[in-house]
């Protein structure tokens, strides 16, 4: 069965209070995570919170990449979704892993848009 998109659904654990409650490091590490996948960034925001925690997204071509974080407990929650065959969101949640320095990384992969054999052939006369 084909579908439109890979969603990655990320929960990364043990990460460092300082990074994850530093709006420019999250938002340089998304960016680059984005890149590292071969995504084509189209726009990003970020918010910082009071007293801590920094939630963002990056729109790219392929779809998005969003994170929500938890400094105080070390938690940071991300999703990736990926539209087509260029880029593998597993790229950019393992290049996430690494810069957070997670010591605990809990991911799943959801198919977005699973096309039934009948949408197939629609699609295709598109």
């Amino acid at each position: 069965m084909q579908s439109l998109g890979r969603h990655v659904l990320a929960e990364l654990y043990g990460c460092r209070f300082e990074v994850l409650n530093n709006i420019e490091k999250v938002e340089d590490i998304m960016v680059n995570a984005a890149l590292e996948a071969g995504a084509e960034i189209r726009e990003f925001v970020f918010h910082k919170f009071s007293p801590q925690g920094v939630s963002g997204v990056v729109v790219i071509s392929e779809s998005h990449l969003a994170i929500h974080t938890w400094p105080e407990l070390g938690y940071a929650a991300v999703d990736v979704f990926t539209c087509g065959d260029k880029v593998d969101p597993w790229d950019a949640c393992k290049y996430l892993e690494n810069m957070f320095q997670a010591t605990f990384v809990n991911a799943s992969e959801i198919k977005r848009g699973i096309l039934q054999e009948q949408d197939e052939r629609l699609v295709a006369n598109i």
